[in-house]
């Protein structure tokens, strides 16, 4: 059986296991469950710690799972990413108090930061930045609320996700700096695994979920002289299918479009001479 690892908790889990329905997984029952079996998909599903996905998948236990990039990158567990699934997106920066902000960003750059003392939950994400910039820090590992920090005398700077910033702001922190890593949702797998047909039939699913959620079709009838132009402004995603109507000088188009660009198609398609435009929400692909 595929055996699949997904977030029983946080900003990861509702969106995680949405998805999963969306692609035809068996949803669990109530918050509590940590297994679900799902014989009709030949599925296994665990439950666990976001922090701990990339650990079980990285050790060959389960076979893929869904994580964060920054939750990866922390953990040093021999997993990849197979794909980006869009949600759960947020920033991870350096914030201090004004002061130090002031300190540290007259020196240029993360090179400011040599010899202070950094808090954060994802201490391995600090390191290899820090590394990477050859600076020389403290790094204080906390599991959370590493805004306090600071007040307490424990560390200098923090390093953190920032969604708005509210949190910070309100412990008198200010952001500075180029953001450490733009962090996702992110379908994983263990480092170097062997190709596997359940896997990828488990990618194919996914990818059809989110290009279901780009995407609607659009239908509309247009007079045939005006069809090409009608075609450049709903191109598809191969090409439209154009049939035929019985008033002869008419067809009817239908054709794959981004959903954001939808309103705008219509309104074009209306100029052109198109008529009977519909909209319509797919709940499922593979392209």
């Amino acid at each position: 059986m595929l055996r699949i690892a997904l977030p029983n908790k946080g900003s990861l889990s509702e969106a995680a296991t949405a998805m999963l329905h969306e692609a035809g997984y068996r949803p669990r029952k109530d918050g509590k469950e940590l297994m679900v079996v799902d014989p009709a998909n030949n599925a296994e599903l665990f439950f666990l710690r976001p922090r701990d996905i990339a650990t079980y998948v990285g050790s060959g236990r389960l076979d893929v799972g869904i994580t964060g990039r920054d939750l990866l990158l922390d953990s040093g567990a021999g997993a990849e990413a197979i794909m980006d699934l869009g949600f759960a997106r947020s920033t991870f920066r350096f914030a201090a108090l004004p002061a130090t902000v002031e300190q540290v960003t007259k020196a240029q750059g993360v090179t400011g930061l040599a010899g202070l003392r950094i808090a954060s939950a994802y201490p391995g994400v600090v390191r290899d930045h820090l590394a990477a910039a050859g600076v020389t820090a403290e790094v204080v590992k906390l599991d959370g609320a590493v805004e306090v920090s600071i007040a307490l005398g424990v560390a200098d700077v923090v390093a953190d996700v920032v969604e708005t910033g509210t949190t910070l702001r309100h412990a008198g922190l200010e952001v500075f700096g180029d953001p450490i890593l733009t962090s996702e949702a992110q379908l994983i797998r263990r480092a170097g695994a062997e190709d596997n047909p359940a896997v990828e039939q488990f990618v194919r699913r996914l990818r059809g979920v989110i290009t279901a959620r780009e995407y609607v079709l659009m239908d509309y009838d247009i007079r045939a002289e005006h069809v090409d132009e009608a075609v450049r402004i709903t191109p598809g995603i191969e090409s439209p299918t154009v049939s035929p109507l019985h008033d002869r000088g008419w067809v009817a188009v239908r054709s794959m479009v981004r959903r954001g660009e939808a309103q705008r198609m219509m309104d074009d398609l209306w100029d052109l001479g198109a008529r009977g435009i519909l909209v319509t929400d797919i709940l499922a692909c593979r392209v």
